[in-house]
Formats: structure tokens, C-alpha cells, sequence
């Protein structure tokens, strides 16, 4: 097994993941311009999007502790294993640090402010930013 090579490996499933974040979210914003209808939900639709950073806290301590598994388990036997518990944490997080952008996309729908998208979609960025390999994981 080559650490580069999986953290590399790692790293790309991180931009593909940024990706599938924050399509939707471009992709609504640049195609819908004013619907006019369900504008009432706009200031729940954020709320909950903010709300919904929270959902990551549990899981963040569980990729941090596999973090520190796969650093005691360099050049160990265990290193493999160590690093697929490490991605498997990682997709979690990021597959739950998706929902703010998400939301945010959905709330294109009921006419969000354009600045109030763009946080939820900020909100997402840092914590896919949290959930990087670190580069001393080499």
C-alpha cells in the first residue's frame, strides 16, 4: 500500500464530493430566477440550513479519532485498515456537511436571498475544509 497514492486517492473523492455539495447549489442559482411562490419559507429554509452544520459535531469526533488511529498506525500492518476506516469517516462527514449547500439549493426554490445561499453554501466549504487530509498524514 502507498500512503500517496491513497491519500491521493482520499483527496479526490474530497473534490468529487465538493462537487456533488455544490452542483446543485451553481446549477439552481444560475437556472431559476424568481418562482414568486413559497417566498414565506425563505427565512425557515435558512434557518434549517444553518441548523443543519450541527449534524456534522458527532461525526467530526469520529473522523478525528480515525485521524489520529491512521497516524499511530503508519508503517504498522494495521496502516491499511486504518486508512479505509479513515475514508469511510471522511465520506460520512462530508456526505452530512453537504446539507447546508443542499438547503441552500432547495431554498433557491422559495426565493432566498442570493447573500443568504451564498452562506449556506460558505457553511458547507468550511466543513469539507475540516474534513481535508491533512498533508503530515504522509
Amino acid at each position: 500500500m502507498n500512503r500517496a497514492a491513497t491519500r491521493g486517492r482520499l483527496n479526490l473523492g474530497w473534490w468529487l464530493l465538493l462537487l456533488l455539495a455544490l452542483g446543485p447549489l451553481l446549477l439552481l442559482l444560475a437556472a431559476i430566477e424568481e418562482t414568486g411562490w413559497a417566498a414565506q419559507l425563505a427565512t425557515p429554509v435558512f434557518v434549517i440550513g444553518l441548523a443543519s452544520m450541527f449534524a456534522t459535531l458527532p461525526l467530526f469526533r469520529g473522523y478525528k479519532l480515525a485521524l489520529i488511529a491512521t497516524q499511530k498506525a503508519r508503517d504498522d500492518p494495521a496502516e491499511p485498515a486504518a486508512w479505509q476506516t479513515l475514508g469511510a469517516a471522511q465520506r460520512r462527514g462530508l456526505l452530512v456537511g453537504s446539507l447546508p449547500a443542499w438547503i441552500g439549493a432547495l431554498a433557491v426554490l422559495v426565493d432566498l436571498n442570493g447573500v443568504a445561499v451564498l452562506l449556506l453554501g460558505i457553511a458547507s466549504l468550511v466543513i469539507f475544509w475540516l474534513y481535508h487530509i491533512p498533508r503530515q498524514l504522509i
